[in-house]
Protein backbone atom coordinates (compact mmCIF):
# COMPACT_ATOMS: atom_id res chain seq x y z
CA UNK A 1 0.00 0.00 0.00
CA UNK A 2 2.96 2.37 0.14
CA UNK A 3 2.96 2.77 -3.79
CA UNK A 4 -0.77 4.61 -3.51
CA UNK A 5 -1.29 7.46 -5.47
CA UNK A 6 -3.17 10.14 -3.48
CA UNK A 7 -5.19 12.66 -5.76
CA UNK A 8 -6.88 15.79 -4.59
CA UNK A 9 -9.92 17.13 -7.13
CA UNK A 10 -10.21 20.84 -7.30
CA UNK A 11 -13.79 21.71 -8.19
CA UNK A 12 -12.76 24.70 -10.67
CA UNK A 13 -10.39 21.89 -12.44
CA UNK A 14 -13.61 20.22 -14.34
CA UNK A 15 -15.49 21.47 -17.10
CA UNK A 16 -16.10 19.98 -20.73
CA UNK A 17 -13.27 19.31 -21.56
CA UNK A 18 -11.69 18.14 -18.64
CA UNK A 19 -9.54 14.83 -19.13
CA UNK A 20 -8.83 13.82 -15.34
CA UNK A 21 -11.20 11.60 -15.50
CA UNK A 22 -10.04 9.38 -18.33
CA UNK A 23 -6.45 10.17 -16.36
CA UNK A 24 -7.65 8.46 -13.49
CA UNK A 25 -9.14 5.49 -15.38
CA UNK A 26 -5.87 4.75 -17.48
CA UNK A 27 -4.24 4.50 -14.24
CA UNK A 28 -6.20 2.63 -12.86
CA UNK A 29 -6.00 0.13 -16.09
CA UNK A 30 -2.09 0.41 -15.51
CA UNK A 31 -2.60 -1.17 -12.14
CA UNK A 32 -1.85 2.05 -10.44
CA UNK A 33 -3.63 2.12 -6.99
CA UNK A 34 -5.77 5.37 -6.58
CA UNK A 35 -7.19 6.85 -3.93
CA UNK A 36 -9.28 10.01 -4.91
CA UNK A 37 -10.17 12.92 -2.43
CA UNK A 38 -12.49 15.75 -3.79
CA UNK A 39 -13.96 19.42 -2.46
CA UNK A 40 -16.69 20.78 -3.59
CA UNK A 41 -17.32 24.78 -1.93
CA UNK A 42 -18.21 26.20 -5.38
CA UNK A 43 -21.39 23.67 -5.50
CA UNK A 44 -22.12 23.76 -1.79
CA UNK A 45 -21.63 27.64 -2.24
CA UNK A 46 -24.76 27.19 -4.93
CA UNK A 47 -27.15 25.05 -2.98
CA UNK A 48 -26.70 27.32 0.05
CA UNK A 49 -27.91 30.19 -1.76
CA UNK A 50 -30.82 28.09 -3.66
CA UNK A 51 -31.91 27.41 0.30
CA UNK A 52 -31.85 30.68 1.43
CA UNK A 53 -29.31 30.10 3.84
CA UNK A 54 -26.43 32.38 4.30
CA UNK A 55 -22.83 31.61 4.62
CA UNK A 56 -19.76 33.14 5.69
CA UNK A 57 -16.27 32.44 5.68
CA UNK A 58 -13.68 33.24 8.63
CA UNK A 59 -10.07 32.72 8.24
CA UNK A 60 -10.29 30.94 4.96
CA UNK A 61 -12.98 28.22 6.98
CA UNK A 62 -16.82 27.98 5.97
CA UNK A 63 -18.65 28.88 9.20
CA UNK A 64 -20.90 25.34 9.74
CA UNK A 65 -23.98 25.99 11.68
CA UNK A 66 -26.31 22.76 11.64
CA UNK A 67 -27.92 23.93 8.64
CA UNK A 68 -24.97 24.34 6.98
CA UNK A 69 -23.80 21.22 7.62
CA UNK A 70 -26.87 19.40 6.45
CA UNK A 71 -26.37 21.02 2.74
CA UNK A 72 -22.44 20.54 2.83
CA UNK A 73 -22.93 16.83 3.73
CA UNK A 74 -25.68 16.34 1.27
CA UNK A 75 -23.95 17.94 -1.55
CA UNK A 76 -20.07 16.38 -0.64
CA UNK A 77 -21.06 12.73 -0.11
CA UNK A 78 -24.39 13.03 -2.21
CA UNK A 79 -24.22 14.92 -5.19
CA UNK A 80 -20.36 15.39 -5.92
CA UNK A 81 -18.94 12.19 -4.97
CA UNK A 82 -21.99 10.34 -7.13
CA UNK A 83 -21.14 12.62 -9.98
CA UNK A 84 -17.30 11.95 -9.84
CA UNK A 85 -17.99 7.79 -9.22
CA UNK A 86 -20.05 8.03 -12.37
CA UNK A 87 -18.03 9.63 -14.75
CA UNK A 88 -14.90 6.94 -13.71
CA UNK A 89 -17.52 3.74 -13.94
CA UNK A 90 -19.11 5.52 -17.61
CA UNK A 91 -15.46 5.25 -18.77
CA UNK A 92 -14.53 1.50 -17.54
CA UNK A 93 -12.51 2.06 -14.52
CA UNK A 94 -14.15 0.77 -10.89
CA UNK A 95 -15.16 3.04 -8.32
CA UNK A 96 -17.06 3.49 -5.59
CA UNK A 97 -17.40 6.04 -3.49
CA UNK A 98 -17.16 7.07 0.40
CA UNK A 99 -16.92 9.50 3.21
CA UNK A 100 -14.66 10.08 5.91
CA UNK A 101 -17.75 8.85 8.58
CA UNK A 102 -18.22 5.27 6.13
CA UNK A 103 -16.03 2.88 8.01
CA UNK A 104 -14.77 5.92 10.25
CA UNK A 105 -12.36 6.84 7.55
CA UNK A 106 -11.80 9.93 9.13
CA UNK A 107 -11.95 10.48 12.30
CA UNK A 108 -12.14 13.85 14.17
CA UNK A 109 -12.61 16.88 16.34
CA UNK A 110 -13.76 20.38 16.29
CA UNK A 111 -11.53 22.81 15.31
CA UNK A 112 -12.88 25.94 16.34
CA UNK A 113 -15.61 26.47 18.34
CA UNK A 114 -16.39 29.79 16.38
CA UNK A 115 -16.28 27.91 13.06
CA UNK A 116 -19.26 25.74 14.16
CA UNK A 117 -18.75 22.09 12.94
CA UNK A 118 -15.54 22.51 11.13
CA UNK A 119 -13.20 19.72 12.10
CA UNK A 120 -9.92 18.71 12.87
CA UNK A 121 -8.37 15.54 11.61
CA UNK A 122 -7.26 13.27 14.87
CA UNK A 123 -6.87 9.88 13.08
CA UNK A 124 -7.14 7.98 9.74
CA UNK A 125 -8.65 4.14 10.18
CA UNK A 126 -6.99 3.05 6.51
CA UNK A 127 -9.09 -0.27 6.46
CA UNK A 128 -11.97 0.89 4.22
CA UNK A 129 -9.61 2.31 2.12
CA UNK A 130 -7.47 -0.73 1.89
CA UNK A 131 -10.49 -3.25 1.31
CA UNK A 132 -11.68 -1.20 -1.45
CA UNK A 133 -7.71 -1.25 -2.96
CA UNK A 134 -7.43 -4.68 -2.70
CA UNK A 135 -11.19 -5.28 -4.26
CA UNK A 136 -9.76 -3.11 -7.54
CA UNK A 137 -11.89 -0.26 -6.62
CA UNK A 138 -10.63 3.22 -7.09
CA UNK A 139 -12.30 4.87 -3.04
CA UNK A 140 -13.41 8.38 -4.05
CA UNK A 141 -13.77 10.28 -0.82
CA UNK A 142 -15.86 12.90 0.40
CA UNK A 143 -14.21 14.65 3.22
CA UNK A 144 -17.52 15.10 5.54
CA UNK A 145 -16.18 13.39 8.36
CA UNK A 146 -17.03 11.77 11.97
CA UNK A 147 -17.00 13.31 15.49
CA UNK A 148 -15.45 10.94 17.38
CA UNK A 149 -13.79 13.02 20.34
CA UNK A 150 -16.34 15.85 21.14
CA UNK A 151 -19.38 14.97 23.23
CA UNK A 152 -22.29 16.29 21.22
CA UNK A 153 -26.17 15.01 20.86
CA UNK A 154 -27.20 12.83 17.62
CA UNK A 155 -27.48 15.43 15.35
CA UNK A 156 -24.47 16.66 15.59
CA UNK A 157 -21.81 13.60 14.96
CA UNK A 158 -20.27 14.73 11.43
CA UNK A 159 -17.57 17.31 10.77
CA UNK A 160 -17.21 19.59 7.48
CA UNK A 161 -13.56 19.58 7.24
CA UNK A 162 -11.10 20.67 4.89
CA UNK A 163 -10.63 18.39 1.33
CA UNK A 164 -6.94 19.25 1.27
CA UNK A 165 -6.42 18.36 5.34
CA UNK A 166 -8.20 14.87 4.57
CA UNK A 167 -6.10 13.99 0.95
CA UNK A 168 -2.79 15.16 3.18
CA UNK A 169 -4.03 12.85 5.86
CA UNK A 170 -4.90 10.09 4.18
CA UNK A 171 -1.28 10.45 2.35
CA UNK A 172 0.59 10.35 5.24
CA UNK A 173 -1.29 7.61 6.98
CA UNK A 174 -0.44 5.16 4.26
CA UNK A 175 3.00 6.52 3.62
CA UNK A 176 1.79 7.04 -0.11
CA UNK A 177 4.48 7.20 -3.24
CA UNK A 178 2.37 10.53 -4.01
CA UNK A 179 0.39 12.96 -3.69
CA UNK A 180 -0.99 15.35 -6.24
CA UNK A 181 -3.18 18.71 -6.01
CA UNK A 182 -5.10 19.10 -9.00
CA UNK A 183 -6.10 22.98 -8.70
CA UNK A 184 -6.69 26.05 -11.45
CA UNK A 185 -3.58 27.40 -10.96
CA UNK A 186 -0.20 27.00 -12.59
CA UNK A 187 1.15 26.39 -8.89
CA UNK A 188 2.59 27.73 -6.51
CA UNK A 189 4.06 31.47 -7.60
CA UNK A 190 6.37 33.77 -6.07
CA UNK A 191 5.70 37.52 -4.99
CA UNK A 192 6.07 38.21 -8.71
CA UNK A 193 3.68 35.56 -10.81
CA UNK A 194 6.91 33.27 -11.51
CA UNK A 195 6.37 29.51 -10.58
CA UNK A 196 8.29 27.60 -8.21
CA UNK A 197 8.97 24.30 -9.39
CA UNK A 198 10.88 23.26 -6.21
CA UNK A 199 10.19 24.00 -3.01
CA UNK A 200 11.97 23.04 0.39
CA UNK A 201 9.64 22.35 3.38
CA UNK A 202 11.47 25.45 5.17
CA UNK A 203 11.03 27.52 1.73
CA UNK A 204 6.88 26.50 1.75
CA UNK A 205 7.04 27.62 5.16
CA UNK A 206 8.88 30.96 4.20
CA UNK A 207 6.19 31.96 1.48
CA UNK A 208 3.28 30.80 3.95
CA UNK A 209 4.49 33.48 6.76
CA UNK A 210 5.16 36.14 4.18
CA UNK A 211 1.75 36.39 2.66
CA UNK A 212 3.12 35.35 -0.78
CA UNK A 213 0.69 32.75 -1.22
CA UNK A 214 -3.15 33.14 -1.50
CA UNK A 215 -5.35 31.98 1.42
CA UNK A 216 -6.50 29.61 -0.77
CA UNK A 217 -3.37 28.00 -1.42
CA UNK A 218 -2.08 27.87 1.96
CA UNK A 219 -4.65 24.65 2.97
CA UNK A 220 -2.76 23.16 0.21
CA UNK A 221 0.65 23.42 0.92
CA UNK A 222 -0.31 22.97 4.87
CA UNK A 223 -1.39 19.53 3.51
CA UNK A 224 1.69 19.27 1.50
CA UNK A 225 4.09 19.60 4.58
CA UNK A 226 1.78 17.03 6.63
CA UNK A 227 1.77 14.70 3.90
CA UNK A 228 5.82 14.45 3.77
CA UNK A 229 5.54 12.75 6.99
CA UNK A 230 4.85 9.99 5.12
CA UNK A 231 4.29 10.06 1.66
CA UNK A 232 7.60 10.47 -0.42
CA UNK A 233 6.62 13.03 -3.39
CA UNK A 234 3.77 15.81 -3.09
CA UNK A 235 2.92 18.32 -5.62
CA UNK A 236 0.63 20.87 -6.76
CA UNK A 237 -0.18 21.08 -10.40
CA UNK A 238 -2.49 22.77 -12.83
CA UNK A 239 -5.74 20.50 -13.45
CA UNK A 240 -6.69 22.28 -16.47
CA UNK A 241 -4.06 21.37 -18.86
CA UNK A 242 -5.12 18.03 -20.83
CA UNK A 243 -3.80 14.86 -19.38
CA UNK A 244 -1.88 16.85 -16.32
CA UNK A 245 -2.64 14.32 -13.66
CA UNK A 246 -1.06 11.31 -16.27
CA UNK A 247 2.21 13.66 -17.38
CA UNK A 248 2.62 14.40 -13.71
CA UNK A 249 2.46 10.24 -12.79
CA UNK A 250 4.23 9.08 -15.46
CA UNK A 251 7.19 11.99 -16.33
CA UNK A 252 6.82 14.60 -13.57
CA UNK A 253 7.97 18.12 -13.21
CA UNK A 254 4.78 19.84 -13.45
CA UNK A 255 3.55 22.33 -11.38
CA UNK A 256 5.47 22.84 -7.80
CA UNK A 257 6.99 19.81 -6.18
CA UNK A 258 7.29 20.25 -2.30
CA UNK A 259 10.03 18.77 -0.41
CA UNK A 260 11.77 17.07 -3.10
CA UNK A 261 15.21 17.19 -4.73
CA UNK A 262 16.06 20.71 -6.15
Amino acid sequence: MNKVIVVKLGGATFGSHDTTIEDIVELQQKSKPLVVVHGGGKLITEWLLKQGISTRFAHGERVTDKAVLEVVTAVLAGLVNKEIVAAINSLGGRAIGISGIDGALIQGRIKDIELGYVGTVVKVNLAPLEALLQSGYIPVVAPISLNSFDRLDEATRMLNINADAVAGEIAAAFGAERLIFLTDVVGVCDHSGKLLPCLSSSEAEALMASGAVSEGMIPKIRACLRALSGASTVCIIDGRQPHALLKEVEEGGCGTTIGGQK
